[in-house]
């Protein structure tokens, strides 16, 4: 219910100093999606963020886009559109479109086939 009631003693920080805190991309068992958490450190103005998630040939297999998240801890689904080849990389990308870009994060990790 953070949304709702936020933390008011919460340091927000400025553009310059947001950046991700953590990623985490835990496959389905269909080996067809994956879930994704994204943890920000809290901010003052909304920023932009760019998911892309490729294959092990370097091909983009699913990409989003979140425009000024209303929350810090984020969780999205995303499809693998009939991908196979491990392993993936999932790379975030914090930005501020006129402003500053904090250092892009990826995870690297493996999908076991649908049985």
């Amino acid at each position: 219910m953070d949304f709702f009631f936020p933390q008011d003693d919460l340091q927000r920080l400025a553009p310059e100093e947001t950046h991700i805190a953590s990623l985490e991309v835990e496959p389905y068992p269909d080996g067809a999606r994956v879930r994704v958490n994204l943890h920000l450190t809290p901010f003052q103005v909304r920023p932009h963020i760019e998911l892309t998630l490729t294959d092990a040939k370097g091909d983009e297999v699913a990409a989003a886009s979140i425009v000024e998240p209303m929350s810090w801890k984020l969780e999205v689904t995303m499809h693998l559109r009939g991908a196979s080849a491990s392993p993936f990389t999932m790379e975030a990308r914090l930005f501020y479109p006129d402003g500053p870009q904090a250092e892009p994060v990826s995870k690297v990790f493996e999908v076991a086939p649908d049985k």
